[in-house]
């Protein structure tokens, strides 16, 4: 499935080519990356019938709903850039639900023309040694250190408004046209230029999915465990905290805790698990 726009869906057939598709009912939970059944209703359109079993899943939750954000995806690269001002909050966030998913993910640095990117690849320098490669580019200028990553996967790019998502589409798919806004100085935030999810075929092999811009990014559905094993360097610690429940605040013999005091764990990853840990417990409560 080539785009989801509400509950119309562009869709790619082998025999038919591309479809404009409805579903049966209101309710539709189908996104982009889903393989699809559908019907036939008129030359150029059809209905779908049913989702195929999904590989993967990449979503937000909050306490009042889910948004499905693609489907069947093999990898998930965030893009960040300095300006206007990221959130390592959110980063967090989308790596966190990529490994729910058991899903690699890559960091793109975006912007690398500004004089603040030096600063902020200091800041996500602690990624690459969990398993996220961090990729640092100009997208107005040279995506060539990107493609390698991109080939023979369905990628799926995520990012806050302003991190130039866009243009980097457009970079890659000259033909794309993705509409690209100027940044609000003013409230310091980009302004939404992509409203729907839509699949982008490479011509080397593999696809990418661009979506919506983010602001936020609620894990409500993530247990205390689901959270810790979806952290790499946790991992090595788990099991080793003298109480089995240990939430490695102020617990004696917490190895977590021991982890961050020797360096091996950097002290803003336990903050973001803290932080997220109380939200949910909060949203539970409610």
């Amino acid at each position: 499935m080539f785009a989801a726009h509400g509950r119309h869906f562009l869709v790619h057939t082998a025999t038919e080519g591309n479809l404009e598709c409805v579903t049966r009912g209101r309710k539709s939970d189908v996104v982009c990356g889903d393989v699809v059944a559908l019907t036939l209703t008129s030359p150029g359109q059809g209905v779908i019938d049913s989702i195929q079993t999904r590989t993967s899943l990449f979503k937000r939750v909050d306490m009042y709903r889910t948004k499905a954000i693609a489907a069947n995806v093999t990898q998930v690269a965030i893009v960040v850039a300095p300006r206007p001002s990221w959130s390592e909050e959110l980063l967090q966030r989308c790596l966190l639900a990529a490994e729910n998913q058991h899903l690699p993910a890559l960091i793109i640095a975006n912007k690398s023309d500004l004089q603040e990117h030096p600063r902020m690849l200091d800041e996500v320098a602690i990624y690459p040694a969990l398993g996220y490669p961090v990729i640092s580019l100009c997208a107005k200028e040279d995506i060539q250190s990107l493609l390698p990553h991109l080939k023979d996967e369905l990628t799926l790019l995520v990012g806050q408004s302003g991190m130039g998502k866009s243009t980097l589409i457009n970079s890659m798919f000259p033909n794309a046209n993705a509409s690209v806004n100027v940044i609000s100085e003013a409230l310091d935030s980009g302004r939404h230029t992509t409203t729907h999810s839509r699949l982008y075929p490479l011509e080397e092999g593999g696809a990418v999915i661009d979506s919506p811009g983010l602001q936020e990014f609620a894990l409500s559905h993530l247990t205390r465990d689901d959270i810790e094993s979806a952290m790499p360097d946790f991992r090595p610690y788990l099991g080793q905290c003298r109480f089995r429940d240990c939430r490695h605040q102020h617990e004696p013999d917490c190895a977590i805790r021991k982890a961050v005091d020797s360096g091996c764990i950097a002290s803003k990853r336990l903050g973001f698990f803290q932080r997220l840990l109380s939200e949910n417990a909060a949203r539970s409560a409610i």
